[in-house]
């Protein structure tokens, strides 16, 4: 779970007892201060000269520690609540991935399409595993290659599978992946209610032939569906077509109207590395929700660490160790 940086307390008035802290830490100050006085003024005695000299950095430590347990313990009793990551309970999701002949370009290693199955393969397991899932597969035409099932090893596998085509139709893939959203099983407990869906799409050509992209974008907002667009590889992306090198740059511009015309949002990746990071991304978007939760444990715990820190500190004046 993530925490939101903003955070409320359902019992604010339990917050009073931080007083303590300034006051206590004033003590321990006069105290050491009365220490220094009483040194100077009467000199060394003969006890302090047999016993161990004890390091002040451990004294600085336990205290340290041992105010800063009572703090977060104090926060804790006070039961804060902030905005936290929950999964979603069902959603379909839609992976859409170009297979066009671009996708042999090697300017990301070892080519954009092995690269993009190795990511794609990462992204599943980042989904909640009530997901359903389905595969399409576009160039010039497109195909369910798996309808949404919550098996992540039947995707990955198919995944693995993808084979380079010819041409590239953006839209096609969009209203196909439309056409799996539509074969999501029903959900027992609620069967009026159609789960959730979104669309990912990677690619990075330009649609040459129809159908286009943007109509398919108007019908996917149509059905409150969003598309999240993956622009993925480099300016400087090549193939080699019968000795002759064809450059194969990214079109960013088509896949931000589509993002933009269904509600989705739209990446670029121009790495493996990259592209794990978008899907890491894409996943905690369309994966989770935010919700104000009472998090006290959290405190709880900073309390019991510092706590630890501070007993092993107050131990270490007191024996040698090895």
């Amino acid at each position: 779970m993530m925490m939101h940086p903003m955070i409320a307390f359902l019992e604010p008035g339990r917050l009073w007892w931080l007083v303590l802290i300034p006051v206590l830490l004033l003590l321990y100050l006069v105290l050491l201060r009365r220490k220094s006085t009483r040194t100077r003024t009467t000199g060394i005695s003969n006890l302090n000269r047999v016993l161990p000299k004890q390091q002040a950095w451990k004294r600085h430590i336990a205290v340290g520690a041992a105010v800063l347990s009572l703090a977060a313990l104090n926060v804790a009793f006070a039961k804060p609540s902030d905005q936290v990551d929950v999964p979603r309970d069902r959603a379909t999701i839609v992976l859409a991935i170009d297979v066009s002949r671009s996708m042999i370009a090697e300017d990301v290693q070892p080519n954009r399409l092995d690269a993009a199955k190795a990511a794609g393969k990462d992204f599943l397991g980042m989904l909640p595993p009530r997901f359903n899932v389905a595969l399409v597969a576009f160039a010039g035409t497109a195909s369910i290659v798996v309808a949404p099932t919550t098996d992540r090893g039947l995707v990955s596998r198919a995944i693995e599978g993808l084979e380079v085509a010819p041409s590239t139709s953006i839209g096609e893939g969009i209203y196909s992946s439309l056409d799996a959203l539509a074969l999501a099983p029903v959900d027992p407990d609620h069967p009026n209610e159609p789960a959730p869906g979104a669309i990912v799409l990677l690619s990075d050509g330009f649609t040459n032939i129809p159908r286009y992209s943007a109509p398919a974008a108007q019908e996917a907002k149509k059905r409150g569906i969003p598309i999240y667009t993956i622009a993925y590889g480099t300016r400087d992306g090549y193939v080699v077509d019968r000795g002759r090198r064809e450059p194969v740059p990214v079109n960013h511009e088509e896949l931000q109207k589509v993002a933009d015309i269904s509600g989705g949002k739209k990446f670029a990746a121009g790495s493996a590395s990259e592209l794990k990071d978008v899907y890491k991304n894409i996943a905690q978007q369309i994966g989770y929700v935010k919700e104000e939760q009472e998090v006290t444990e959290v405190y709880t715990g900073y309390a019991l660490g510092f706590a630890v820190l501070a007993a092993i500190a107050v131990i270490s004046l007191g024996a040698r160790w090895p």
